[in-house]
Order: C-alpha cells, then sequence, then structure tokens
C-alpha cells in the first residue's frame, strides 16, 4: 500500500519563500539595468522577458498574455480587410489613440519575418499616417501573434471578419471578395457562416453579388441551372486550399486593395479634399434623399457643367485624386462621378442612387466623360492611359 506524500514543511516552504524573494530581488536589479541600455536593445530585452514570462503562464494559450513591441517596417496590413472606415470615424479613431494611448494590440500572424495584420488593420495605419501617434510610440507598434492554430490564410481571413463585425461596417465588395476566395478554397456555405458568423442567406447574397455561378456549387439547385448552355458535370472542378492551383485568370476575378502597388500613393485622411468638402456627409442642407439624388441625376445629365467639374478637380484635389485614382483595386469612374458632384454642387456621395435616373444613353455620356478626365490625369501624372473595363472595376458598386 501506497504512502501519500507528504506536504511540504513549514520550514522548507520558508527556505524556499526566501530563495524566490532572492532570485527576484537579482531580476530586479537586472531590469534596472535595461535603463541604461540603448532605446533598441531596451525594447528587445524587454520583449525577451516578457516571452520568458509567457512561456510560463498559466495563460500562456491566451495571444494577449504576451504583447511584444515591433517596428512599423515588420508591420504590413492584409491584402483582405472588408471594414471600411471613413475619414470622419478615421480622425476619431486618431483622436482615440492620441488621447488615450493604445488600448488594444494589432493582431498578426508572423510570415516571413513580417506580422501580418490579422486586426488593427486601421489602428496600423494610425500609428503610420499620423506623425504625432508614430513620434510618440518612436516607430513601433504593440502585436499579439495569433495562435499557430489560426495560421493558415483562410483562418486568419475567418478570424479578421470575426473580430470586425463586433464592432464595424464591412464593405459589401470586400466581403464578397473574401466569400468568393474561400469557396475556391472549398469551404462550404455552413462552414463560412459557422467562422464568419452568417446566416446561409447572407452567405448566398454575397455570392449572388459575384455573378459567378460555381459559387453555388455546393447548392442542390446550381448543376440544373441553364446560362448559356447546359451545365455538365466536367464544368466542375475539385477544389483544394491551394489558391495557387487555380488558373490565372480566375485569381483575376476578384482583386484585393493594392497596398503593395509601387505606383499606389497614400496620403492621410486629413489632407482629403474631398472629405473637407462634405463628400462623406450623410445629408445635404436638410433635402431629402429622393431630391439630393435627383439633383445628382441632373448634374450628371448636364455634360458641360459635368465636365467643368471633372477638369477644375483633377486640378484642385490634388491629395484626394492621388489617394483615389491611383488604386487599381477601386472603380475610378465611380469615384470620379461622385467627388464632380461634391466638388460643383456639394452633394454627398451618398447619393449617388440618383445615376440610376439616368437614361442607359445619359449614363453612358457619364461614364465616358469621366473615362476622358481620368486619363488626362493619369497622363499628367506619368501613368499608363486605362480602358473603361481597367477603371470600371465591375467588384466594385455601380458608378455613382
Amino acid at each position: 500500500m501506497k504512502r501519500a506524500a507528504r506536504a511540504p514543511s513549514a520550514s522548507v516552504v520558508a527556505d524556499n519563500a526566501s530563495q524566490v524573494a532572492l532570485d527576484l530581488s537579482g531580476a530586479l536589479n537586472a531590469l534596472e539595468a535595461i535603463r541604461e541600455l540603448p532605446f533598441e536593445q531596451q525594447v528587445e530585452t524587454i520583449n525577451t522577458f516578457r516571452e520568458k514570462l509567457h512561456e510560463i503562464s498559466p495563460f500562456a494559450s491566451e495571444p494577449v498574455d504576451f504583447v511584444r513591441w515591433v517596428p512599423l517596417e515588420k508591420v504590413q496590413g492584409n491584402d483582405y480587410n472588408p471594414n471600411s472606415v471613413a475619414p470622419p470615424e478615421m480622425e476619431l479613431l486618431h483622436i482615440s489613440i492620441s488621447a488615450d494611448g493604445y488600448t488594444q494590440p494589432i493582431v498578426a500572424n508572423l510570415e516571413d519575418k513580417k506580422y501580418v495584420v490579422v486586426d488593427g488593420f486601421h489602428r496600423n495605419r494610425v500609428a503610420r499616417e499620423c506623425l504625432d501617434v508614430r513620434e510618440r510610440i518612436k516607430g513601433y507598434l504593440p502585436v499579439v501573434q495569433i495562435r499557430e492554430s489560426r495560421a493558415d490564410r483562410t483562418d486568419r481571413m475567418a478570424s479578421t471578419i470575426r473580430h470586425n463585425r463586433a464592432r464595424g461596417k464591412h464593405s459589401v465588395e470586400a466581403m464578397s471578395d473574401i466569400v468568393i476566395e474561400l469557396k475556391r478554397r472549398n469551404w462550404s456555405n455552413e462552414r463560412i457562416c459557422e467562422n464568419l458568423g452568417m446566416e446561409l442567406d447572407e452567405v448566398l447574397r454575397l455570392c449572388q453579388i459575384t455573378g459567378l455561378i460555381e459559387l453555388f456549387s455546393d447548392q442542390q439547385f446550381s448543376r440544373a441551372w441553364d446560362v448559356e448552355g447546359h451545365i455538365s458535370e466536367s464544368d466542375f472542378t475539385d477544389l483544394t486550399d491551394d489558391v495557387t492551383t487555380y488558373e490565372e485568370d480566375q485569381t483575376e476575378l476578384f482583386r484585393v486593395p493594392n497596398t503593395s502597388d509601387d505606383t499606389r500613393i497614400f496620403h492621410t485622411f486629413d489632407k482629403w479634399e474631398c472629405h473637407k468638402a462634405g463628400f462623406f456627409a450623410t445629408s445635404k442642407n436638410g433635402l431629402s434623399k429622393e431630391k439630393a439624388q435627383r439633383q445628382y441625376a441632373d448634374f450628371l445629365a448636364d455634360l458641360p457643367a459635368f465636365e467643368a467639374a471633372l477638369s477644375g478637380l483633377i486640378v484642385d484635389w490634388k491629395h484626394s485624386c492621388e489617394q483615389n485614382l491611383t488604386n487599381a483595386s477601386m472603380n475610378r469612374i465611380a469615384w470620379l462621378g461622385q467627388a464632380a458632384a461634391c466638388y460643383a454642387r456639394g452633394l454627398p456621395a451618398v447619393f449617388c442612387g440618383g445615376f440610376s435616373m439616368l437614361t442607359k444613353e445619359q449614363q453612358e455620356a457619364a461614364n465616358e466623360m469621366a473615362l476622358k478626365y481620368l486619363n488626362i490625369w493619369m497622363e499628367r501624372n506619368g501613368l499608363p492611359t486605362l480602358t473603361m473595363d481597367e477603371a470600371y472595376t465591375s467588384r466594385q458598386a455601380d458608378i455613382y
């Protein structure tokens, strides 16, 4: 019969406590020595101490248990974030971080020695774009690393959406892009619902936005569709989790923000002339939605007035044009129409539905006028001119 292990005596416990106290005293002395190190070594040493504490922590399974400070150049935004933050909200985020500091770390995944943002896309932007914040945090960002079990791209995309849906608004087009990629990686609608916190009908609506029949391949009715001919079994291919197995023309069916494009020009939102002119406002001098949209339509139908606005816009709104017209992932034709209406009539972009009040001929004429001045701006800035298909990105909402 085995005897129960004896509990340590009071004297042993006291001796152990004394030893721990001595060790802690030595550790505290070592911490004081950190103050004498050059700044970068200070940060590196503090990160190392925190990592060692994290390894023995009872909360080691929680990412927030270990927050490290990482140089800005080692943190990069993801290429799929669907959370849209308009300039007023970005300005509020800047004010919040300036006043309260960083109260939430950036959630990221370590990939090729870079921390790719999973959550905190806009907190990362504030650190880069707002000089007062960047100077205060000395070019570093607080980062927690996502669990290794969630490091796969599709898992990270799902994690980003789960973080965002609790607090932000998603761009429908960007959400649709993400659903496309998950579907191409063989995620079922049910798996998307479970991981993204969606209802089934929401997933189906996002699939419908894409206009791609193949995205309905796990629906019972999909193989009975007859669109310009019969769909046979040979039209359906096995999907894998490796996006590189798809033909290049398939991956081009959707776009992501071209944040790594060398020709892309960024400006902080406080420099956007469109923001100052009321582009993101939600009303116009008490006008009803119907009247504002009617004014919007009348402006676009008046081609001389529209052309005059575009001619002034591409000169006077330097920062806004650089920010938006170098973005190949957006509908630049649509933005020019919305910007011109704001520039000439003070109409916010929220009333862009007035475009649908135009006849088809008027719509096409407005498109062509916007394309003309887009290419004038491109040539003036040493950039290649564009076709309508290149400028009018179908992954975006309708023009104007």
